[in-house]
């Protein structure tokens, strides 16, 4: 799990940032109200990014490219930072795969 980043944000929630090799945050996670709740957040990420089906692509209003990643219940569990072609958007999805 060194890949992953825990802190508390500034209105008290817990999250998480993925963090690829080179220190750059790949995904973020939704807010949580416990550490307990983050950390399964934190599992069902390293589970979920494994598969195709729970990466939604998405564009932005300023044609910027990002995805979401979803459990099994379709509940996003993170968010990709923003990116100025589809293909490093796939880039950045392979990466998550690597790194979770």
């Amino acid at each position: 799990m060194k890949n992953f980043k825990k802190f508390k944000s500034k209105s008290g929630q817990y999250r998480f940032n993925l963090v690829a090799k080179n220190g750059e945050i790949i995904l973020t996670s939704e807010g949580y109200t416990s550490k307990r709740n983050r950390n399964v957040g934190i599992n069902s990420v390293r589970k979920n990014s494994q598969i195709e089906e729970r990466y939604t692509r998405l564009t932005a209003k300023d044609g910027s490219h990002y995805f979401n990643l979803t459990a099994t219940n379709g509940q996003i569990i993170g968010t990709s930072e923003m990116y100025s072609t589809e293909a490093a958007m796939e880039n950045g999805i392979l990466s998550v795969r690597k790194n979770a």
